[in-house]
């Protein structure tokens, strides 16, 4: 592994790259306000499961044709941009139920739930850039692992600072609407609260450049 002249900045940057807000955090927030706090964590553990895949990725170098190929890049952004303004459209448009408690969404909304999460992670190409670029600064060549050694067990740390202000989100969002009082006029505005925040998600990744 490297040494601590390289693990102590790694370590500094993962953590300020956890706390600054941005989709993912956006995401689990608007998950939270549409399915409660159960909602909010498959949220978080999607996005965990999809940042595996491009930590895999990175480590395997396969990170770098999005890099080398922009029409790559750009059919994935596209891609994502999409499938977020479609979930938000898909929730701002979902008929009203009976309130439930805020902690108890329906048990089937969850693995579908972690799927959409798996799947908007996945599709992301800002964070196969991200790790891409992130983690060969903190790698040593002159360390016993192997380099892709390396870089799999950095972007493992990586994944699990991200995933932890995830859940911090979870926890403060589902603590705001306890402290609301439910009713239907209310989870509509929750609901199009959420769906608006993941519709804007998407126009603002299909606007973006790299």
């Amino acid at each position: 592994m490297p040494g601590w002249d390289l693990l102590l900045p790694f370590f500094a940057a993962s953590l300020v790259f956890a706390i600054m807000p941005g989709p993912a955090l956006l995401f689990t927030a608007a998950q939270t306000l549409a399915h409660g706090r159960q909602g909010g964590f498959m949220a978080a553990f999607g996005l965990h499961l999809g940042g595996f895949f491009h930590v895999i990725a990175a480590a395997l170098g396969l990170s770098a044709l999005l890099a080398a190929v922009p029409t790559v890049y750009t059919v994935l952004k596209f891609a994502g941009a999409a499938y977020l303004i479609y979930l938000g459209i898909r929730m701002i448009l979902t008929k009203d139920r009976e309130p439930g408690p805020v902690e108890s969404p329906a048990a089937g909304k969850r693995p579908k739930t972690l799927l959409q999460s798996i799947t908007v992670e996945v599709l992301n190409p800002k964070t196969a850039l991200f790790f891409i670029a992130f983690l060969p600064q903190f790698v040593d060549p002159a360390a016993a692992l192997p380099i892709w050694a390396q870089m799999l067990i950095l972007g493992v740390i990586v994944n699990i600072c991200l995933s932890s202000a995830d859940i911090l989100v979870v926890f403060l969002t589902s603590s705001i609407l306890g402290a609301v009082r439910r009713g239907q006029n209310r989870i509509r505005a929750m609901r199009w609260a959420g769906g608006s925040t993941l519709a804007g998600l998407g126009v603002h990744l299909a606007l973006t450049d790299r």
